[in-house]
């Protein structure tokens, strides 16, 4: 990754491009290397359990939740419950808002 994309970040919603989960929806908890982060969301994907995936299978959005990223910078730790609210308000706020076939402003490959 060059200088001018973006960084992934803790508590960031991103859309999975790539594999058996692909269109959906999840937060990054960590972020491994400047190859790889850590996925979770709260329902199939728990928190002790996250998935590993290539920033290039991975689309970043420019949503962050704020409560996951301080649960998770304070505590080192975020409850399934939280991380499965903070993809619902994204998903309602705003998926929601789009017609169909637009793309999210935000949306950016990290390839």
């Amino acid at each position: 990754m060059n200088e001018t994309e973006s960084r992934p970040e803790i508590g960031q919603v991103v859309k999975i491009s790539q594999g058996r989960e692909a269109g959906q929806y999840a937060i990054i908890i960590n972020v491994v290397d400047d190859r790889f982060v850590l996925l979770a969301d709260g329902e199939k994907r728990k928190y002790d359990r996250p998935k590993k995936k290539n920033f290039n299978h991975i689309i970043l959005t420019d949503y962050i939740s704020p409560e996951v990223q301080n649960s998770l910078l304070g505590t080192g730790r975020v409850t399934n419950g939280k991380l499965r609210f903070a993809i619902s308000k994204f998903v309602k706020e705003i998926v929601a808002d789009l017609k169909k076939g637009d793309q999210l402003d935000g949306e950016r490959r990290c390839n």
